[in-house]
């Protein structure tokens, strides 16, 4: 029998879950590459054949996206499945133009043939957008959780970086943890937090392995989406969170809509930070695509331990990376608290940026004047402490959930950013997330 030939264009996260999930033991099919993209250090390697299954004995090639047109001719690809997230409508369609010129069908997999079910209830977070909250909601959900005497158990979309193999099943309770697993500043991002509002968490690669593990000592997942792509379990009570400070991108993303108009729960978050039109504007898109999710209001409340520092100093901020590139954010928290608190001036870290994030700025010229936390390598987070030691400032405000100073080892004076999920009078997300746990 032919085995049809297909490539999936991803980013180290939603494409080997599909391949897993779709691909992996099915005969009919022969997955000739991956492509990468939006994550560097990423391309360039394999998939490697202890994952990738018996059809597989040598593996699969994961190359640069840049290379797609010259690939579907040279492998003789009669498929390509589009599969990462935070794109743009139009640039997705593009896409599909590319693919589509060279003769190849262009196919999304949608939810029924992705998501695992789970003998627990799961509650998913996702978003419209990169950086719309969801680390803030799903710390809420633990801090429930915890006040119940639930231990939280959270599984984290993918972010699989190193050593593919090795980071099958990823555990995480300690700090110790994510030494062990050579984690990088964006995985450390979306762990740390967690670990600190003690949850156990879990990533990887094989979901299903690590949804099997999961079970065995969850009472019920959160599962904590990436970027604004679908949940990879099939979730019970499935909460999406919406930013008004980007109206307009909640339909006009990809898969951010597609969120939208699964919703049980919309969030709009920011509330406090966004103009009354643009809150108003994201609810209303929200009904219109969604008319049966409940609409929920939250603020994102910024607090700055010993704040005070702040008022009169040059300072540097430190903004959480993938929110301010593909997120498309000129800035975060971080920024915010600086003026909060009364910084005299915020240093534009561009003059002082050191070897690869000279490159990050390049990439993404929307950024303002702040340094993203990127550390995809060590080399990477060489360059990043590299860059905070020379910046000519007074202090560091930085809103990235990892400790940078730990990690870095910079000598600079560092005061952390936080923001959290602060709701009004009724408390409906709180509701609506015990009356899912109470049935």
């Amino acid at each position: 029998m032919k085995r049809k030939r297909i490539i999936i264009m991803g980013a180290a996260g939603r494409d080997f879950h599909n391949f897993n999930c779709c691909f992996r033991d099915n005969p009919a099919c022969r997955v000739v590459a991956f492509t990468a993209t939006q994550i560097p250090y990423i391309s360039d390697r394999r998939y490697p054949a202890e994952l990738a299954g018996t059809l597989y004995p040598h593996g699969i090639p994961i190359v640069p996206e840049e290379q797609l047109e010259e690939l579907i001719r040279r492998l003789r690809a009669e498929q390509v499945v589009f599969a990462y997230s935070d794109v743009a409508h139009e640039r997705l369609m593009h896409t599909a133009s590319r693919v589509l010129a060279c003769g190849a069908d262009f196919t999304l997999l949608g939810p029924d043939a992705t998501m695992l079910a789970s003998r627990l209830p799961v509650v998913s977070v996702c978003a419209v957008r990169t950086g719309c909250g969801k680390s803030q909601v799903v710390r809420y959900f633990c801090d429930i959780l915890r006040e119940r005497g639930i231990r939280p158990v959270v599984v984290r979309h993918p972010m699989p970086y190193g050593d593919l193999a090795a980071q099958a099943v990823e555990r995480m309770e300690s700090m110790a943890d994510l030494d062990r697993f050579r984690c990088t500043i964006e995985e450390r991002e979306e762990y740390e937090h967690l670990l600190d509002h003690g949850a156990i968490v879990y990533a990887g690669v094989d979901y299903r392995r690590i949804l099997r593990r999961a079970e065995k000592e969850a009472a019920v997942i959160i599962w904590d989406g990436g970027n604004n792509d679908l949940p990879f379990f099939r979730p019970d009570l499935e909460i999406v969170v919406a930013d008004p400070l980007r109206p307009g991108h909640e339909t006009s993303w990809y898969p951010g809509e597609v969120n939208l108009r699964r919703a049980a729960v919309v969030v709009v978050n920011k509330v406090n930070a966004a103009e009354p039109a643009a809150v108003a504007a994201v609810e209303g898109a929200a009904r219109s695509a969604n008319p049966s999710a409940a609409l929920v209001r939250t603020e994102s409340v910024i607090t700055v331990a010993d704040g005070e520092r702040i008022r009169g100093k040059r300072v540097l901020v430190i903004e959480d990376g993938p929110t301010i590139t593909h997120g498309s954010m000129p800035s975060g928290a971080g920024l915010a608290a600086a003026r909060q608190y009364g910084a005299a001036e915020v240093v534009d870290p561009r003059p002082w940026a050191a070897g690869s994030l000279r490159d990050v700025y390049a990439a993404w010229p929307h950024i303002g004047p702040v340094l993203p936390a990127m550390g995809y390598s060590p080399a990477q987070v060489a360059d990043l402490a590299l860059t905070i030691d020379s910046v000519p400032c007074d202090l560091v405000v930085a809103a990235t959930p990892i400790d940078i100073a730990r990690l870095t080892g910079t000598g600079r004076p560092v005061l952390r950013a936080f923001y959290n999920v602060v709701e009004g009078e009724g408390a409906p997300l709180r509701q609506a997330f015990e009356t899912f746990l109470n049935t």
